[in-house]
């Protein structure tokens, strides 16, 4: 099979899940949480979008001196899409019914300190910037990482202080404890 139709098959499988989510996965709280989201949703996915297909478009002009000339950046790509929807997954499954596409906190809300939160606060997010991190090297092109990458970054970031605000309002001083003893997306470094 070649990279190019394995990224097709990856991409599809990826962008399905997260559909799936958003329809099944929208908070059903007594508080308005179209107030706690503060339509960061809808701003990650504006982004998201404009990102990925203008990046996608780049790479189909096949701007060669933006090539990157490494044979391996292309599967380290689809390795860390992989490893981002791995890392994901877990997240969720770990959340269990805290989990949520908007940014809402359940009335019986508790922190999970378990598994993969024990060393990050946020590694749904951080499996996400993996995998557009991969999907910006399985093009091999500078300018298409960059356009995919930094502005859903970005995105990410803006969202991740709305959510930890909403957190830090709703739980208090316990919350504020757990954001002092664990990273945001990558464990001990931030």
């Amino acid at each position: 099979m070649n990279l190019s139709l394995f990224l097709i098959i990856i991409s599809f499988i990826w962008f399905s899940s997260e559909v799936v989510l958003a329809r099944v996965k929208h908070s059903k709280t007594n508080r308005s949480s179209k107030q706690l989201d503060q339509s960061s949703l809808r701003l990650l996915w504006i982004t998201i979008t404009f990102s990925v297909s203008i990046g996608v478009f780049l790479a189909m002009q096949n701007l060669s001196s933006l090539k990157i000339q490494s044979p391996f950046i292309s599967v380290l790509g689809l390795g860390l899409i992989l490893s981002g929807l791995a890392i994901r997954w877990i997240a969720i499954i770990t959340l269990k019914r805290y989990f949520t596409v908007d940014v809402a906190v359940l009335k019986d809300q508790k922190i999970v300190k378990e598994g993969i939160y024990k060393f990050i606060r946020h590694p749904a997010y951080a499996g996400s910037l993996l995998s557009f991190l991969g999907l910006g090297l399985a093009f091999a092109n500078w300018l298409v990482f960059l356009i995919i990458f930094f502005p859903i970054l970005a995105a990410f970031i803006y969202r991740m202080g709305i959510e930890e605000k909403a957190l830090k309002d709703f739980l208090g001083n316990e919350y504020i404890h757990y954001s002092q003893t664990t990273k945001r997306l990558i464990p001990k470094i931030y």
